[in-house]
């Protein structure tokens, strides 16, 4: 006669066959899943991103994503990525790198090319800006995808211009002659002109563009034009027109310092905008009294600005090299693009979203900034460029610092630049 035990004992084993696989099924699609690390620098603003990267997960379910962040400036940023690229770590999947490393992320085989990724690359970007485009573009290869664009502009106090019945300056010698101005009458601590003068990427962006505005090119840092730049920045530190520690300055304490109320005319790029109108985490003293407008010049020159902006590069080593496109692809999307422009007035790589009512509602000044970005000047393009900014940069802040003359400044600058830019 059979046990009682024997039939419970036969329906154990086949439940447990069941539940293991059961289990094995769960474990194979918890490995099918495809986990993107994704490095940005906190400066990024990694909290605009976030809500991108869900909505797309919930697009592709089988695509995590995980951001890692560090690097509060381009070259810390950028220092991270050496270290970790030059060792072939297939850790991060997709970076976000400033326009300006896509010809030695290219020369070093860090980043990969994302052609054979896109089948209809040209038609594809006929919608893009040319100029985010021509700097992801390195020997005919696309290196990069276009994250958003950017450049510097000249922010000022809409209301303090008014109260004196001064106009927004066209030269230098104006806004030179018309912070001091206001800076006496207004008294206390008001910062008539905020630059970038600390050894980092946004003081060479200055440096460049007070010389392309006196008529003169990275070419020739001794020319008349180059040293007439430098010096209207190392003069208006020395006539207080500037902060004394303008050397210091990095361009998050310049949008920190414009937005508390301290600063009549600063330098700066787009993304100060939304935290001068209260999309920020330090609270703004100066919503709707901003005005934004092109660089002056020098004398009848024409004005001048720094391309600027970021992208998205695949390393050349991961594993998930197809998923990371496609995520690139829905970056560069224009619904994700119009979601930036409007929650982070980011300025977006698409031609057609500067006519679009609902970003031109949440950013009016885009559409008098889109010539200003379609003419901006790209810095010198060489796998040399992280030894050219640093010359640049370091030059330029020990001048201002009054560490070195503008001449010596200059002449360093000259000597060490000319066998990288042959």
């Amino acid at each position: 006669m059979r046990s009682p035990t024997t039939r419970p004992s036969a329906l154990t084993k086949r439940l447990s066959v069941t539940l293991a696989l059961a289990a094995c099924a769960l474990a194979g699609s918890a490995s099918a899943a495809t986990t993107l690390t994704v490095f940005m620098g906190s400066q990024q603003r990694p909290e605009v991103f976030q809500p991108l990267f869900e909505r797309f997960q919930k697009q592709n379910p089988n695509i995590k994503i995980k951001i890692e962040t560090g690097g509060a400036t381009s070259e810390a940023q950028n220092q991270y990525l050496t270290t970790v690229l030059a060792a072939k770590d297939s850790t991060l999947d997709i970076f976000l790198i400033d326009v300006v490393r896509t010809a030695t992320f290219a020369a070093a085989g860090w980043a990969e090319p994302l052609d054979a990724y896109l089948p209809s690359k040209d038609t594809y970007l006929k919608a893009f800006l040319p100029g985010p485009i021509g700097a992801a573009t390195v020997s005919g290869k696309l290196y990069a995808m276009p994250a958003f664009t950017d450049a510097q502009f000249l922010y000022y106090r809409k209301d303090l211009l008014e109260k004196y019945k001064a106009k927004v300056p066209k030269t230098w010698d104006e806004l030179a002659a018309t912070a001091a101005r206001i800076q006496k009458a207004e008294g206390g601590n008001l910062q008539g002109f905020n630059f970038q003068g600390a050894p980092i990427e946004g003081t060479v962006c200055n440096f460049l563009e007070m010389t392309w505005t006196g008529g003169g090119s990275v070419d020739d840092v001794t020319s008349a034009a180059a040293k007439q730049g430098l010096g209207f920045l190392v003069n208006a530190v020395k006539t207080k027109l500037s902060p004394a520690a303008s050397a210091e300055m990095k361009t998050d304490d310049s949008r920190q310092q414009f937005q508390a109320g301290n600063v009549l005319f600063g330098l700066n790029w787009s993304y100060a905008w939304a935290h001068f109108q209260g999309n920020s985490p330090q609270p703004t003293k100066v919503k709707g009294d901003v005005g934004v407008a092109a660089l002056p010049a020098f004398g009848k020159n024409a004005s001048a600005t720094c391309t600027g902006g970021w992208e998205w590069g695949v390393n050349a080593f991961g594993k998930n090299k197809a998923a990371s496109v496609k995520l690139l692809q829905f970056m560069a999307s224009s619904d994700v693009q119009k979601e930036m422009a409007i929650k982070g007035a980011y300025l977006p790589v698409r031609k057609s979203l500067y006519n679009d009512k609902a970003v031109l509602a949440a950013n009016p000044h885009f559409k008098s900034l889109y010539p200003i970005v379609t003419k901006a000047r790209p810095r010198p393009v060489t796998p040399s460029y992280p030894r050219v900014s640093e010359i640049i940069r370091n030059n330029v802040s020990a001048a201002v610092a009054g560490s070195k003359t503008v001449d010596a400044a200059l002449s360093d600058m000259k000597r060490d630049l000319t066998p990288l830019l042959k």
